[in-house]
């Protein structure tokens, strides 16, 4: 891989592919939010560290910290004390620009109401990273192509949103999370919006992705996604309650939707 967060001026402190550090390195991590005349903490002083090729979930009931653990884990907030190293490097240091790269290459996020442009095709959707990262139409467009295919899509690139099925349209959304290539895909309650027979098929499909070495975070409330998973972090009151490893039961094969 080798990408370097600003080709016009590459810092070698910023080569995020070492394989010889953890993927990410949280150590005492807190954030406190200011409300009025009160202080939230939201968390009180996470330490976690998870390696490349993980497929963790992240557990907790409303207001647990779970999704401020996963905004600092995808560079969407800062924190407000502790160090969050991802492949090494200190997070803390970067600035906003450094930070919206890291979020562009290194993460790809999937979110339970899929944010696609309404108006472009699945193929377009799926290119806009690419897009942003100032890569060429010919790599970006070859590129997509594969992602699309990869998550049984080729048939329908040219659609729009409202032309494909909630499964498709998460699907189309999980195929822009992988066409960076990046170090961690962050889903974020990816089953929230669909049927359970079209959830099971989403989780399949990571399933899939995991086994193909991909580390994957999946931040939700839900018991039976979280068992899919290799790793269950559960969080209570900013804190890890308990780090377990999933018993993980054969799944029936894959139905693409």
């Amino acid at each position: 891989m080798g990408r370097k967060l600003h080709a016009e001026a590459p810092d070698p402190r910023r080569n995020l592919t070492s394989p010889d550090v953890s993927l990410i390195l949280i150590d005492k991590l807190a954030r406190r939010y200011v409300m009025g005349s009160e202080t939230v903490h939201a968390l009180r002083g996470v330490d976690l560290r998870i390696e490349r090729g993980e497929y963790a979930a992240i557990m907790g009931p409303s207001g647990s910290g779970k999704s401020t653990l996963m905004n600092l884990i995808g560079c969407l907030d800062t924190p407000s004390s502790g160090t969050y190293r991802l492949n090494g490097i200190d997070v803390g240091e970067m600035d906003d620009n450094e930070l919206a790269d890291i979020r562009n290459r290194e993460i790809g996020f999937v979110f339970q109401t899929f944010n696609l442009l309404a108006r472009s095709t699945a193929l377009h959707n799926v290119e806009l990273p690419l897009i942003y990262a100032g890569v060429s139409f010919d790599e970006r467009r070859d590129r997509a192509v594969e992602a699309l295919e990869h998550v049984g899509l080729s048939d329908r690139m040219r659609h729009k949103p409202n032309e494909l099925s909630g499964g498709q349209r998460q699907r189309v959304a999980i195929a822009r999370a992988l066409v960076t290539r990046p170090s961690i895909i962050l889903a974020d309650e990816p089953t929230g919006n669909l049927d359970s027979k079209t959830g099971h098929e989403i989780l399949a499909l990571f399933d899939e992705l995991s086994t193909k070495g991909n580390t994957i975070i999946v931040v939700t409330h839900e018991e039976d996604v979280a068992r899919r998973a290799r790793r269950i972090i559960r969080i209570l009151d900013g804190l890890v309650e308990s780090d377990e490893q999933a018993k993980v039961q054969e799944q029936p094969a894959m139905t693409r939707v």
